[in-house]
C-alpha cells in the first residue's frame, strides 16, 4: 500500500460531508468585493472623489491595521484594499475545516475506524487538503472573474483572488501542523487561532510602518496575510510572491506529514497529562463537573479580555487625536460606525461592538463544548446515573450565560480604567466604558441562545452560529460603511445594540433581544428532553 492509498475516497468522503458548507463560503466570500465595486463606484464615481477618499484615508492607522496598505486612488486600489479583512476570514475558515477533519475526527475516534479499512495513515491528512486548497483556489478564481466581469484590470482581479488562495491555503496547510501537536482539538484551534492571531498583528504593525515610512515594514512579510498584500493587486503586480507562499506550504505540509508519522494514532506531539485515578468530592455534582470543563477556558478568556481592554482603553485618547486629523471622508466613516460623541467615542463604540462579536464566538464555543460530550459519548454515561437531562445540560448553561458576561464586565473595567487614568477622570470613564461593553450582552446572549436551540433541535448544526453570528455583523459593519439600505443592516443583530459611549440608551431592543434568546434557550431545552443521543 503507497502512502497516500485511499485517499481519492477520502476526498469525496469530505466534500459530501462539507458539500452545503463550502459552497456557501465559496459565493458569500466572492460577493464581498463585487460589492465593494458598487459600492465605491455609487459613493465615489469620480476619479476626484475617489482621490479625495484615497487622501483622506492614507494615514488613519486604523484603517491600515484592519485593511492593509493603501497603494493608490483607482477602484481596483481601493477595492483590494477594503477587502483586506476577507483574507483573515479565509485564512480562518481554511484552518477550522482542517482541524476538524483531521484532529477532530481522532479525537472522537472515527479516523480510527477509517483506518481499518485500505487507507493508509497520510490519506485523510492529504485529502482534507486537497479539498481546502482546491476550495480556496476556487474561491480565488471565482473572485478575480466576478471582479473582472465588474470591469476590473484582469491581472489585478487575479492577483486579489490569489491573495486570497495564498492565505486560504497557508493557513490550511499550518492548521495540518497544529492538528499533529496536541491530543484534542480544542488545543490544536488555540494554537492555529493565536498563530492567526500573531499573522494579523505582524501584519499590521508592518503595513503601518510601511504607509508611515517609519519602522520595521519588513515584518509584514514573516505572514502569509503579508504574502497575499505583497501581491499588490492592481499597483503593479508582484506574481513571484505566489512562488514564495507555494514553497512555504509544500514546506508546511512536509512538516505535518513528518510529524503524523512519529506519532501514535490519538496521541500528538505534546502529550497530555494524567489525571488523578480518581475524581475527589468537589465533582461530585453535574455543576461540578461542568465547572471543571470550562474553567480553564473561562479563565483564559476573561483575563484575555482584560489585557485587550488595558490596552484599548490605554490607546483610546491618542487614537482620537490621530484620527482627528484624517479628514471629513474619514470622519464621516468613523460617524457612521460609532454614532454621535467625541471622536474618542467613535472609535470607542465600534470597538465595543467587536467586543460583542468575539463574546458571542467565545459563548457559541462554550456551547459547543456541550455537544462535543454527547457526540464523543461522554455524557452518555453520566445521563444513565439519576441525572436528568435538565439539570446536565442547565449546568453547562449556567456558565454559557455568565461567561460572557463576565468577559464584558473585565473588558469594560481594564478599558475604563485605563482611559480613565490617561484623561485624570477615573470615575467617568469607568462608568460609561462599562456600561458600553454590558449593552452588548443581550447580542451575545441571542447567539448563545440560537446556539443552544440547535444543540437540542438540530445538534449537527451547532457550528453554523459562528457564521450567522460572523454575517449578522458583516451585514451591519459593512452596510454602514458602504451606505447600504437601512433594511440591509438591521438585518445585524449588532446594529440595534445602544452606540455606547456617546450615543443614547435605549431599553427596548435589549429588552426584545433578552426575550428572544430566552425563548430560544427554551425551544432548545425543550427538543433535548424529546430527542435521542448521541447524535452524529
Amino acid at each position: 500500500m503507497n502512502a497516500f492509498a485511499g485517499t481519492g475516497k477520502l476526498i469525496r468522503l469530505v466534500l459530501r460531508r462539507d458539500r452545503v458548507l463550502l459552497p456557501l463560503w465559496v459565493a458569500f466570500i466572492c460577493m464581498i468585493p463585487v460589492v465593494f465595486v458598487g459600492a465605491f463606484t455609487g459613493a465615489y464615481p469620480t476619479a476626484e472623489a475617489r482621490q479625495h477618499y484615497y487622501e483622506t484615508s492614507l494615514h488613519t492607522r486604523a484603517f491600515t491595521v484592519a485593511y492593509g496598505v493603501l497603494n493608490g486612488s483607482s477602484l481596483g486600489e481601493l477595492v483590494a484594499w477594503r477587502s483586506g479583512f476577507v483574507t483573515f476570514m479565509v485564512a480562518l475558515f481554511a484552518l477550522l475545516t482542517v482541524i476538524r477533519h483531521t484532529r477532530t475526527e481522532e479525537e472522537a475516534g472515527r479516523r480510527e475506524l477509517v483506518g481499518a479499512t485500505a487507507v493508509s495513515r497520510h490519506a485523510d491528512l492529504a485529502a482534507t487538503l486537497i479539498v481546502t486548497c482546491g476550495a480556496a483556489l476556487v474561491l480565488g478564481v471565482a473572485s478575480a472573474l466576478a471582479l473582472i466581469g465588474q470591469g476590473l484590470p484582469a491581472a489585478g482581479s487575479l492577483a486579489l483572488g490569489f491573495g486570497f488562495t495564498v492565505a486560504g491555503c497557508a493557513f490550511a496547510s499550518i492548521g495540518a501542523v497544529t492538528g499533529q501537536l496536541t491530543t484534542g482539538a480544542g488545543g490544536a484551534r488555540a494554537i492555529g487561532i493565536s498563530t492567526l492571531g500573531t499573522a494579523i498583528l505582524l501584519r499590521g504593525v508592518g503595513d503601518v510602518a510601511a504607509q508611515s515610512g517609519d519602522g520595521p515594514a519588513w515584518v509584514s512579510w514573516l505572514t502569509p496575510l503579508g504574502w497575499a498584500e505583497e501581491l499588490r493587486p492592481y499597483s503593479g503586480e508582484r506574481w513571484w510572491v505566489l512562488a514564495l507562499a507555494a514553497g512555504a506550504v509544500l514546506a508546511l505540509i512536509v512538516l505535518a506529514v513528518a510529524l503524523s508519522a512519529r506519532r501514535d494514532l490519538g496521541a500528538g506531539m505534546f502529550q497530555a497529562r494524567l489525571g488523578p485515578a480518581a475524581a475527589g468530592p468537589r465533582l461530585s455534582s453535574p455543576l461540578a463537573l461542568a465547572w471543571r470543563l470550562h474553567r480553564g477556558p473561562l479563565i483564559s478568556r476573561i483575563a484575555g479580555l482584560a489585557v485587550v481592554g488595558l490596552v484599548g482603553g490605554a490607546m483610546s485618547a491618542s487614537l482620537g487625536t490621530l484620527m482627528d486629523n484624517s479628514g471629513v471622508a474619514a470622519r464621516e466613516a468613523l460617524a457612521r460606525l460609532g454614532g454621535p460623541g467625541t471622536l474618542v467615542d467613535q472609535f470607542l463604540a465600534p470597538m465595543m461592538t467587536m467586543l460583542g462579536l468575539v463574546s458571542a464566538g467565545f459563548a457559541i464555543q462554550a456551547a459547543l463544548l456541550l455537544r462535543n460530550e454527547e457526540r464523543d459519548g461522554r455524557a452518555e454515561p453520566l445521563l444513565a446515573t439519576p441525572v436528568r437531562r435538565l439539570r446536565w445540560a442547565g449546568s453547562h448553561f449556567a456558565f454559557i450565560l455568565l461567561g460572557p458576561a463576565l468577559g464584558l464586565i473585565a473588558f469594560g473595567t481594564a478599558a475604563g480604567l485605563a482611559h480613565g487614568l490617561t484623561t485624570g477622570d477615573v470615575a467617568r470613564e469607568l462608568s460609561r466604558l462599562l456600561a458600553a461593553a454590558l449593552v452588548q450582552l443581550p447580542a451575545v446572549w441571542v447567539f448563545t441562545g440560537l446556539a443552544f436551540a440547535l444543540f437540542g433541535l438540530l445538534p449537527r448544526l451547532v457550528a453554523g452560529t459562528f457564521a450567522v453570528a460572523m454575517v449578522s455583523m458583516l451585514f451591519g459593519w459593512v452596510g454602514l460603511e458602504l451606505q447600504l439600505d437601512q433594511w440591509v443592516i438591521n438585518l445585524s443583530v449588532f446594529e440595534h445594540v445602544p452606540k455606547l459611549p456617546g450615543g443614547v440608551m435605549t431599553a427596548t431592543p435589549l429588552i426584545v433581544m433578552t426575550v428572544v434568546a430566552a425563548a430560544l434557550v427554551a425551544a432548545g431545552l425543550a427538543g433535548f428532553t424529546r430527542r435521542d443521543m448521541p447524535t452524529t
